[in-house]
């Protein structure tokens, strides 16, 4: 069956709306989700590359290719576990293949799980600048050539480079948040945040661009959802998941209107993007899906 995405309004909201896909969902129902956020008309699509489940890259290559118009991000890829030329031919390749849609991220990781994969560092505030500087020049079609603490390259050009491609970075601590706006085209933010965590991230991001004398970067931020019976119960359930604790204002449980006026409180902290999270036991994925574009986006576009 061929789906037609929904038509897209003539005013976009002043924040973009997407889905997260999450790792505690099969790889085998990415395909059918990710077609269903494009026919909602929906904005973006999250892929994440969690150790030991999923890679993000696959993800997001197979997803884009499933689709012809939505944004596709990667949130994100940990720079421990990918050497920086390995991850920038990844990144131009896709950012060729289709253009204006792909959106990767890179960050720390989880320091526990770069510890089981052996390439745990000492500094990953160090690793991440050096693998982010270099990326940027590799992508911007440089010939680098550089031995730092981490990252060694020596005379690397790609041969089909990708300067268009933005380059976000993910970060929690205020050092690797204020990188991101440093040195990055975008900050992610780990799910499970409040509001005020959300400003204050988005705040020191863009102190670090302006003065850095780089534009103010974009800030993508999740909203953990649900709706329908038990709303409040499942969210509840679902909080600890990602180490946050119910009653903390985090996420959204309720109707169309409850779930919009959650995406707009990240908005109104600086979250330039909001992806809903569903919960695990989601008990249909494309109803949500469909629920997003047909009745949330309708409210932010009254915003």
């Amino acid at each position: 069956m061929t789906v037609t995405p929904a038509p897209l309004p003539d005013a976009r909201p002043a924040v973009r709306l997407g889905v997260a896909f999450v790792p505690t969902t099969p790889p085998e129902s990415l395909r059918s989700l990710a077609i269903a956020v494009e026919a909602a008309g929906l904005d973006d699509l999250w892929v994440w590359e969690d150790c030991f489940k999923q890679s993000g890259v696959a993800s997001a290559a197979a997803a884009l290719a499933w689709t012809e118009r939505i944004h596709v991000g990667i949130g994100l890829m940990p720079a421990p576990l990918r050497s920086t030329a390995l991850t920038a031919m990844e990144v131009a390749t896709l950012g060729r293949m289709f253009p204006g849609r792909f959106v990767p991220a890179v960050g720390h990781g989880v320091q526990e799980w770069m510890g089981q994969a052996g390439v745990r560092v000492d500094s990953p505030l160090a690793l991440l600048r050096e693998h982010t500087e270099a990326l940027r020049r590799l992508l911007a079609g440089d010939e680098v050539t550089t031995s730092g603490r981490y990252v060694t390259l020596d005379r690397v050009r790609l041969d089909w480079p990708a300067p268009d491609v933005p380059l976000v970075l993910g970060g929690v601590g205020p050092r690797s948040v204020a990188l991101a706006g440093e040195l990055g085209d975008g900050l992610v933010l780990a799910n499970g945040r409040t509001t005020d965590e959300v400003r204050a991230a988005a705040d020191a991001a863009t102190d670090a661009a302006l003065a850095a004398g780089r534009p103010v970067p974009d800030v993508y931020a999740t909203l953990i959802a649900a709706t329908g019976p038990g709303a409040q119960d499942r969210l509840d359930a679902e909080l600890p998941l990602w180490g946050a604790q119910p009653g903390r204002g985090i996420g959204a449980a309720g109707d169309a209107r409850t779930l919009a006026d959650g995406v707009l409180r990240l908005a109104a902290a600086g979250a330039s993007a909001v992806a809903v999270q569903p919960t695990v036991d989601e008990p249909d994925l494309a109803g949500f899906v469909e629920l997003l574009g047909r009745e949330v986006r309708p409210l932010l576009d009254q915003a």
